[in-house]
């Protein structure tokens, strides 16, 4: 499989966006033109350079507004043609994207339409030089790629195929079934991207909004799936427009773009089974995991966070042989505290590591994907356990607490009995939100649920859920509003929620040993009478025990907060019945009082 990024998707001058490309592992580039333009190297300089990455310059993009015109524009569109011709030699591209025409187009004919392409092409030819004709989705008459295609259909000519980009086909929500009757030979090129589902016009929606693979709500792996049925055997590229991408640093982003276009080779060869073309490489199979098998807080002194474990139930589990770490047991929930000097001098979540019955599959499929690995010095005797790094920063282990637990001496026996990790919820920051859910859909086989905006003292927080098939494993991602002070500890505070069968009793039993849930107004509860008619004692009892009430069609949740210390909190639930979710009308409540608290 080759792969192909246009320059357009990365932050930079055109060489910064190419030598990324190449760190990344890319195999070609598009070269977007205003990249070009702007540049201080020569065209030949430009090729050289890719000589010596060793990328090929696969595309040269894009030319416009090149068909459904009067004849005399036609002749402005064969003069511009032909300078670009001639600057394509000396870059040594030998294809065009050429565009539907969205600006000069007067003439709504597929025959017109058809007549210029041939002629364009066969000035193409001269330079030895193909055309790719790509739809628009904003195209003033050719916006559908059935419509592009029959148009190259009518312009016969050698030189003249067309160019498929999913987000073009994808957006409208047009079929993409059709695309394996189009002939291998005429699919020229193929452009992916991914989107969020958003209703907006379809142009700001592409300059603004597109993901890579993975990221976003189309289901690439079937759109590509009918390409390769067709029996295209061109390079897998990514054209995205985004307005993060543009910001952050190329070699992460390449990157990121390398893991979607491996993530969607894997599922689409998943997809297609026996008919899978063997050039779509596979990756190691992992199941998601089903359960989390610990969680790392770090910091200097994370004594505050030892003392608000002991008020929640959980017993000292013991030392570690070799490391100033401790770890802490309720039920099968383990919380590892490691005061580490050079750590951030607030307490946070560092690690969270995730049960796997067999590590190494997994972690051939994160190195595959390019996930950091993480070295930690191993004593002998000591598990060596595998671990790489999120987006976010936060480690992520494979690990199994059987193989490790041994190592903590001096702790009390654990019964089983008491808690276990309901979710954690990570904070992201702007830049890789969208990364990060790539990260875990791709690394971890996770599977991200519809995208959930909660409203917050400074603005809404946008919210999306990654999880495992049966729900052992569920992981909040945040993202919080633009603008959120750095300092706001509060505001970046992230919690780990801890699932028992009675909350009254563990909550009433944390009380007594001290623990001071998070306060929730009164307001509230003279709210919840309101909306679930709740008999007045229970009401009564959740007020004194600041707990927080949602119910749905399947089940009843109920759950509290404890206070945060440094940027960590724990929330307790109680999942009734089936239900599934997370409480989220109760979200404001907890980041006003989060925001008021102290």
């Amino acid at each position: 499989m080759r792969t192909s990024i246009a320059t357009v998707c990365l932050s930079g001058g055109l060489v910064q966006k190419m030598y990324a490309a190449a760190e990344a592992g890319f195999d070609a580039i598009e070269i977007f033109e205003p990249d070009l333009i702007a540049a201080p190297q020569s065209p030949e300089e430009i090729r050289a350079l890719a000589d010596r990455l060793g990328l090929t310059l696969d595309l040269y993009q894009p030319f416009r507004d090149a068909e459904g015109v009067d004849e005399t524009t036609f002749q402005d569109v064969l003069h511009r043609a032909e300078a670009k011709f001639r600057l394509m030699n000396r870059l040594g591209i030998d294809l065009m994207l050429v565009c539907s025409n969205v600006g000069t187009a007067t003439v709504d004919d597929d025959e017109v339409s058809a007549g210029q392409l041939r002629r364009l092409g066969a000035l193409a030819a001269t330079y030895d030089i193909r055309l790719a004709y790509e739809a628009l989705a904003w195209g003033r008459f050719v916006d559908d790629y059935r419509r592009s295609w029959r148009i190259v259909e009518l312009a016969d000519h050698p030189n003249v195929g067309i160019c498929l980009d999913s987000f073009h086909i994808l957006s409208r929500g047009h079929d993409p079934k059709q695309i394996e009757e189009i002939p291998a030979e005429k699919i020229f090129f193929l452009q992916l991207a991914d989107a969020p589902a958003l209703s907006m016009d379809v142009l700001s929606w592409s300059r603004h909004h597109r993901l890579f693979p993975g990221e976003g709500s189309f289901d690439l792996p079937a759109f590509l799936g009918h390409v390769m049925r067709a029996g295209y055997d061109g390079p897998l590229s990514l054209e995205v427009f985004n307005d993060t991408f543009r910001q952050t640093d190329p070699v992460r982003t390449a990157r990121q773009a390398q893991r979607s276009l491996r993530w969607l080779a894997d599922r689409t060869a998943d997809l297609l089974g026996e008919e899978a073309d063997s050039s779509l490489p596979r990756l190691p199979e992992m199941a998601a995991p089903e359960a989390f098998d610990f969680v790392e807080i770090k910091a200097p002194d994370t004594s505050g966070v030892e003392v608000l474990l002991e008020q929640l139930g959980f017993d000292f589990g013991g030392r570690h042989k070799s490391k100033q770490v401790r770890l802490w047991t309720w039920g099968v929930a383990r919380v590892v505290c490691n005061d580490v000097p050079s750590a951030s001098p607030e307490p946070r979540i560092a690690a969270v590591g995730f049960d796997v019955a067999d590590s190494d599959p997994a972690a051939e499929r994160a190195a595959r994907l390019m996930a950091p690995p993480v070295h930690r010095r191993t004593y002998a005797g000591e598990q060596a356990l595998r671990a790489f790094t999120s987006p976010d920063g936060t480690e992520v282990f494979l690990s199994h607490a059987e193989d490790w637990i041994g190592e903590f001496d001096g702790g009390v026996s654990n019964s089983g009995r008491g808690a276990r990790i309901d979710h954690v919820n990570l904070v992201q920051p702007w830049h890789s939100f969208d990364e990060a859910v790539l990260f875990y859909t791709s690394v971890l086989s996770l599977t991200p649920q519809p995208t959930q905006e909660v409203a917050g003292p400074s603005g809404l927080v946008r919210s999306q859920v990654m999880s495992s098939p049966a729900g052992g494993v569920r992981l909040p991602l945040n993202l919080l509003p633009t603008g959120q002070l750095p300092n706001d500890q509060q505001g970046h505070a992230q919690h780990i929620a801890l699932a028992c069968h009675d909350i009254i009793g563990v909550v009433t039993a944390a009380r007594e040993r001290g623990l001071r849930p998070l306060e929730v107004p009164g307001n509230y509860y003279d709210d919840l009478v309101a909306r679930f008619g709740l008999a007045d004692d229970l009401v009564a009892t959740l007020h004194e025990l600041d707990l927080l009430y949602d119910r749905d069609a399947d089940g009843e949740y109920l759950h509290c907060y404890t206070e945060t210390v440094g940027e960590v909190f724990f929330e307790l639930v109680e999942r009734r019945e089936r239900y599934d979710g997370y409480g989220a009308g109760n979200a404001p409540v907890r980041l006003v009082s989060q925001a008021t608290a102290g």
